[in-house]
């Protein structure tokens, strides 16, 4: 038998709130952890407006290349748990300023870079710092009032998308103006400055965890997910039927086995899979796995059409710095929507403001399949996609942190990330050899087709369909949503 109760906080706990909200500049809190999550992920997208040059400006090869942003997506996928797990252990504000450690060495080590190998070190040690988007979130329900939680995990939350979003027009403009190292310079600059604001502002948070620090089970993980991430990422290049990649996967599936046997039999797991497997949770995390691939579909697709040329019949013509501002306005409708996302949630519980935000994407990529064939419409498309986006990132931690105890909030939120970059690599994959089977020449150039992107929407939707779905099918009650305040949450306990 199992029953629910609300984690009502101490005494204790209410006076520390008390204490953090009376310190000078705590009223700073959630747009500092929004602008650090932003700044985060602004990091994922720098090198986008650099990919074609890269070979050029690096002295090598496209395929040695490529490894600038697969080094980034490995490394963030690998470390985001550890940091949370740390987060919960040692606390939330010292791994805060921890994650800003390889943030700061990375940009620094890209800025300085002029051959390939330094840049792949440096943005693998930028990948390091995406940690922060999760310690933040976590840390937000130790800091903030009930009354005001809800709103402020759904912007920390979204900061990701905002950042991914805002991050490509500032980068094409400085790319197409000035040397690219100016790009991680500024990079540079702004991870110290997060660094400053979160060692002045954010205070110290009780720590509830106890136990240690479970290296196995941060090892077959991080083992596990590089090679089934480097498998996907990897595929279209070396061949799909490739021995490296039937390997990688076979030993991503051995290694994740032995690692789910040892976190269930290990004292203090790296993740508690018993709370992972409750209902709430594991279906949460389902959703965040799909979603993540219906969101990054439309970031595939909708630049491209921006920028082939108007001879295709179908491509716009618009040149790189156009096409990053054009995509700006899909980061600010995510600002602007995601506090509405909050009040959904408040008032009909963050399963709601997950289908929602599903069904919302999915109609985004109803209406790109209508109004590709120009600039307005495909941009107020994208709008509408991210949109969808912010209402479900708003949502998905408040239904992780409704569902897991107190101590484990940092590393569960951990996980919800990396479940989304499985996603989001996943979508690279396979809306990437859509678009390189189903093309037309142009110039003696192979260039995607029409039928082929708008066979990639279509996936798109499909998934954001099947996200919906899945949240569908997440409890709801008295663990955590519904009625419930998003500052309440729960835990269940043996009775």
């Amino acid at each position: 038998m199992y029953r629910t109760h609300a984690l009502i906080p101490t005494t204790q706990e209410k006076r520390v709130s008390s204490h953090h909200e009376d310190r000078p500049g705590a009223g700073g809190i959630v747009p500092v952890l929004a602008l650090a999550g932003t700044i985060a992920a602004i990091m994922q997208t720098l090198v986008v407006p650099l990919l074609g040059r890269l070979p050029e400006l690096l002295h090598t090869s496209g395929s040695n290349a490529s490894w600038v942003v697969t080094a980034t997506l490995l490394a963030g996928s690998v470390t985001t748990p550890v940091a949370g797990r740390l987060g919960d252990l040692y606390g939330k504000r010292l791994m805060l300023l921890v994650s800003t450690v390889p943030l700061i060495a990375g940009s620094l080590l890209c800025a300085l870079a002029d051959s390939v190998a330094p840049m792949i070190i440096g943005r693998g040690l930028q990948g390091m710092g995406m940690g922060i988007l999760p310690l933040g979130i976590s840390a937000l329900r130790d800091l903030v009032p009930a009354e005001r939680l809800g709103s402020a995990i759904a912007l920390v939350s979204a900061s990701m998308g905002i950042g991914g979003a805002l991050g490509l027009p500032i980068a094409a403009a400085v790319a197409q103006h000035t040397d690219w190292h100016v790009l991680f310079w500024a990079a540079t600059g702004l991870s110290v400055l997060i660094a400053v604001l979160l060692y002045l502002v954010i205070p110290a948070v009780p720590v509830r965890a106890s136990g240690r620090f479970d290296g196995v089970g941060a090892l077959g993980l991080g083992s596990g997910l590089i090679c089934l991430l480097l498998a996907v990422s990897k595929g279209a290049t070396w061949g799909w039927g490739s021995g490296a990649i039937v390997g990688l996967f076979a030993a991503a599936v051995v290694i994740l086995a032995l690692w789910g046997w040892w976190e269930l039999r290990t004292t203090d797991p790296m993740v508690d899979l018993r709370v992972t497997a409750r209902p709430k949770v594991l279906l949460t995390n389902a959703s965040s796995l799909v979603l993540g691939f219906g969101m990054y579909a439309s970031s595939l697709i909708v630049p491209q059409l921006l920028q082939l040329p108007k001879a295709t019949g179908y491509g716009l013509g618009q040149s790189m710095l156009a096409m990053g501002l054009l995509m700006a306005p899909g980061g600010l409708m995510m600002m602007l929507v995601s506090p509405l996302g909050a009040k959904l949630s408040a008032l009909r519980g963050p399963k709601v403001t997950l289908v929602a935000g599903g069904l919302v994407l999915a109609a985004g990529y109803g209406l790109s399949t209508l109004l590709m064939g120009s600039v307005a419409g495909l941009v107020l498309a994208y709008c509408v996609c991210s949109i969808g986006v912010a209402l479900a990132y708003g949502a998905m931690p408040a239904l992780i942190m409704g569902a897991v105890p107190l101590s484990e909030t940092a590393a569960a939120n951990g996980f919800n990330t990396v479940m989304r970059s499985i996603g989001t690599s996943f979508a690279a994959a396979v809306v990437g050899a859509v678009l390189s089977q189903m093309t037309v020449s142009l110039g003696g150039h192979q260039l995607p087709s029409e039928s082929g992107f708008r066979t990639g929407l279509f996936i798109g939707c499909a998934m954001a369909l099947a996200s919906a779905a899945i949240a569908s099918f997440i409890p709801t009650g008295d663990s955590g949503t519904g009625s419930k305040p998003a500052g309440e949450p729960t835990e269940a306990v043996a009775a």
